[in-house]
Order: C-alpha cells, then structure tokens, then sequence
C-alpha cells in the first residue's frame, strides 16, 4: 500500500500548524480546508465574504494545481461558512468559478471559524487518468 504523500504548493505560505496544504494517497487527492489567505501571507478575514471566497476557492485550486489536477478532477467539496445568509452568495461565486465541474457537495453553516474568517473549504479529488 502506498504512502500518503504531502503536496507542496508552490510559493503559497506554509501551513500554520500541524498538517499539510493536501495529500495524494494512491489517486486520490485530499485537500485539507482553506481559508481565505493569500499567498503573499496577507488575509481577508476583514474583506467582504465573496472576496473571502474566491481566495479560499484560489487556494483549493492552488493545491489541486500542484497534484497537477483541476476542477474537472474534483469529487467532493465542503464549505463551512459563517451565517446562513451567506450561502446565496457562496453559490453563486462557486457555481461561477466551478464552470462545468459539479462534484458532490456540503455547505455547513458554522457560528464562527479561525481568525474570524467567514468560510473554510476542504475538498477530495480524484487523479485517475492523470
């Protein structure tokens, strides 16, 4: 059985704590939640949330670029987001971003996420016939 491997994304700043931006393990690619900061080390947790989606969305996005997948390549997506009302926005930034990409999909309302940002993505992509 292989070994999960970390992906390292290209000029994006570390992780914070203990874990790594996304694992490959076999051909599956898991992409630990992303909040909204930038790879420049600045954040958006006091910008507007649809500002703070696009760059969690960029950073998921940014680790399936360095598995060497895309959109296309993804299967499941969760977004935590902070109030309820938010999620009209969030979907119509999502289904803009995603284009033709539709994987399964959670989005879980939450009272309040780290550092005060608004929403969080995790996602799980598949690298078969990559």
């Amino acid at each position: 059985m292989s070994k999960p491997e970390p992906i390292i994304v290209p000029g994006a700043v570390a992780p914070a704590g203990h874990y790594s931006a996304g694992v490959r393990h076999g051909d599956m690619v898991y992409v630990s939640g992303q909040l909204g900061g930038r790879a420049d080390g600045t954040h958006t947790f006091d910008e507007p949330f649809e500002v703070q989606v696009r760059a969690a969305l960029d950073n998921v996005f940014g680790v399936l670029a360095a598995a060497g997948l895309g959109p296309e390549n993804l299967v499941k997506v969760t977004a935590y987001i902070v109030g309820i009302d938010n999620w009209p926005p969030f979907n119509a930034i999502y289904a803009e971003v995603m284009g033709d990409a539709r994987p399964a999909r959670a989005v879980v309302p939450v009272p309040e996420l780290h550092y005060g940002y608004l929403i969080e993505i995790e996602a799980i992509a598949a690298a078969t016939g990559n």
